[in-house]
């Protein structure tokens, strides 16, 4: 009888025990820094033509990815699929665009190069090295068919992302 009573006061005095919860908190800072090293200017070669070529007249922007931990990013890049802002169009813009690697601060991001993958307006890059690498995108939009572009700026946005694994 007195295990009995004994046992009941050990349970009800670890029920009544006080708690706290105490918070643990932490801040993760990516270890891929993405900057625009060039801005990207259309070009007009032909009225119905806006390109970032500098053939066309245009400049292609670059964009700078500082990998501190490599392994861990992959890139992202998207061309653009529509203008941001425009005059009225009413008729349909076909865009095409890519991505290359145009300078890198060690050899062997190289591979870059051949190890992208391409679908739709989108190019992914595992970023396997440590260091700086410089990617150029190309946008070109064409208007209709025989159309010219109506006269006003043109803007559009390539899409750079640098995503964990």
């Amino acid at each position: 009888m007195l295990k009995s009573i004994l046992l009941a006061i050990a349970l009800a005095t670890s029920i009544c025990v006080p708690a706290a919860e105490v918070p643990i908190r932490g801040v993760v800072s990516s270890k891929c820094v993405i900057n625009t090293d060039t801005a990207g200017v259309y070009g007009n070669p032909t009225p119905n033509l806006l390109s970032t070529q500098a053939v066309d007249g245009g400049v292609s922007p670059v964009i700078r990815y500082d990998v501190i931990e490599s392994g861990y990013y992959k890139a992202i890049i998207s061309t653009p699929t529509a203008f941001t802002s425009s005059p009225t169009l009413t008729d349909n813009v076909t865009w095409t665009g890519s991505v290359g690697v145009s300078k890198v601060t060690d050899s062997s991001m190289s591979a870059y190069t051949n190890n992208k993958r391409t679908y739709n307006n989108i190019t992914e890059v595992d970023l396997t090295v440590q260091g700086t690498v410089w990617f150029s995108a190309t946008s070109k939009a064409q208007y209709g068919y025989g159309k010219a572009f109506p006269a006003g700026e043109y803007k559009a946005v390539v899409l750079a992302e640098c995503i964990a694994l």
